[in-house]
């Protein structure tokens, strides 16, 4: 239980059981109105979880004040009854109307939810003739496809038209002349769009191919479950085995010298065979911190396509090529209020969007642009005040007259430790990112490294004014 009596409920539909509310199609105003509820929680818990966890649940039914939402899998339902289920709750009573308890349905094998007029949702990727224990590996192993993460759905500007042509060239089956095909960008620029819609024309095209999707992270994930129940052969031959190999997020194996020894090999072996591999990382494959040489090399073997910041102009055609797949309609002063405003990240951009359809839906009043404001005040400031830890390292580093590489260094000499460790100090108070994630972004130094840090900078603000003026004024110039 909790505040406002609302219960939360958690069950298993695996077995396919008869489900006793109505189901919720793409038209329903509660299907966008969760969509909202994430987008919320996406604010509040960021991007890396969200994307792990919360991004894979859809609404399902909704009745007598009871909403169903679907997870693709147990571990996942766990994963969010454990760390997010009251939190889910206390936002869908607050948004969706009537709404006092929310259970969760594992969806594997049943009829899966709709979403924004699509027929499926959330579908493992495996090959339509394969047995059943490959059926069942490919489940465990490929994470769950969008399926409005299609080609025709992604809209093409300068800042995506190289990696949007590579992406359609592979999936169509002629021979390319690149491999990996590696997409580079920041979040929510498209990248994990366009795996999928190379997965979904593969698939298409040749059903009989053998097409793994997966993140970085469930790689990993999967390759340590293997090592402790004993069973690598099983997972080396069948990643070793498929047709497309492709993985988001790469970025995430960085430092992990056994799974990142493991990729080596599995990389090593498909392209001997002729497989594709598709790869993305926030990065440039040499510019990936953590990483041996020799697969640094191998993953700048082939194309590396970056996706850069998009456009105002990009971001207004893909809100209203998003409402013309919702098939619901927004005032463009509202579309150019959202594009104008959320310029750092497109997929919360369409949250913030969903967000107003939903609430437009709901309260039967239509959305103006001072509306959508007082609407979205958390997503707007979040937006504004959103730094990254390269800004805080340039920055940190012009104040003090270094270089980045400096920054990034061993060098241990008091004139680049310190503002090295100042960096540290303000990456921890002003991000989001966890230790090992700042470390990562430190030249891959380790968490310990960076708590050294950050507490050797709290004790000298004690004492040492100059520094406390240093700080103050890297922040108001990071924030500015």
């Amino acid at each position: 239980m909790f505040e406002g009596g609302n219960t939360i409920v958690h069950k298993d539909d695996e077995t396919g059981s008869v489900n006793r509310s109505v189901n919720l199609g793409g038209d329903s105003a509660f299907a966008n109105a969760f969509e909202g509820v994430k987008a919320a929680l996406k604010a509040d818990i960021g991007d890396t979880a969200f994307r792990s966890w919360v991004a894979p649940l859809c609404a399902r039914a909704f009745d007598a004040g009871t909403l169903e939402i679907s997870v693709p899998t147990r571990f996942i339902r766990d994963w969010v009854r454990t760390h997010y289920a009251e939190r889910i709750a206390r936002l869908c009573a607050a948004q969706i109307a009537g709404c006092a308890r929310v259970e969760y349905i594992v969806a594997a094998g049943a009829q899966k939810p709709a979403a924004a007029d699509a027929a499926r949702a959330y579908e493992p990727v495996i090959t339509a003739n394969e047995n059943a224990a490959a059926a069942e590996a490919a489940e465990n192993l490929s994470s769950a496809l969008d399926p409005r993460f299609t080609f025709e759905n992604f809209v093409v500007g300068a800042s995506n038209e190289l990696a949007f042509a590579a992406a359609k060239k592979l999936a169509s089956g002629e021979n390319v002349t690149f491999n990996p095909l590696f997409l580079q960008g920041g979040v929510g620029l498209g990248k994990t769009h366009l795996m999928q819609a190379i997965a979904h024309d593969a698939l298409a095209r040749t059903p009989e191919k053998r097409v793994v999707y997966m993140s970085a992270e469930k790689f990993m994930y999967q390759f340590v479950r293997a090592l402790r129940s004993r069973d690598t052969m099983a997972f080396k031959e069948y990643v070793r085995g498929v047709d497309i190999l492709m993985i988001d997020d790469i970025q995430f194996i960085c430092g992990k010298e056994s799974t990142a020894q493991e990729f080596f090999h599995t990389f090593n072996a498909l392209i001997d065979q002729g497989k594709q591999i598709v790869l993305s990382a926030d990065k440039a494959p040499g510019d990936l911190d953590g990483l041996d040489d020799r697969l640094r090399s191998r993953l700048g073997m082939g194309l590396v396509a970056g996706i850069q910041g998009t456009s105002y102009e990009l971001r207004l055609e893909i809100l209203r090529a998003k409402c013309a797949l919702m098939k619901r309609e927004m005032p463009e002063a509202v579309l150019a209020f959202l594009a104008g405003k959320i310029t750092s990240n497109v997929r919360e951009m369409e949250g913030a969007l969903n967000r107003l359809i939903a609430h437009a839906e709901l309260v039967g009043r239509a959305i103006t642009v001072e509306g959508a404001e007082e609407l979205l005040q958390d997503l707007l400031r979040a937006a504004g005040r959103r730094v990254t830890i390269e800004d805080i390292q340039r920055r940190v580093a012009d104040h003090y007259n270094l270089r980045m590489t400096d920054i990034l260094s061993p060098r241990r000499a008091r004139p680049v430790a310190r503002p090295r460790q100042v960096a540290m100090y303000l990456a921890k108070a002003l991000t989001e990112h966890s230790l090992p994630e700042i470390g990562r972004k430190f030249g891959g130094r380790d968490h310990t490294t960076i708590i050294h840090g950050v507490r050797k900078i709290e004790e000298l603000l004690q004492a040492d004014r100059q520094l406390a003026a240093d700080i103050e004024t890297l922040k108001q110039r990071i924030a500015g």
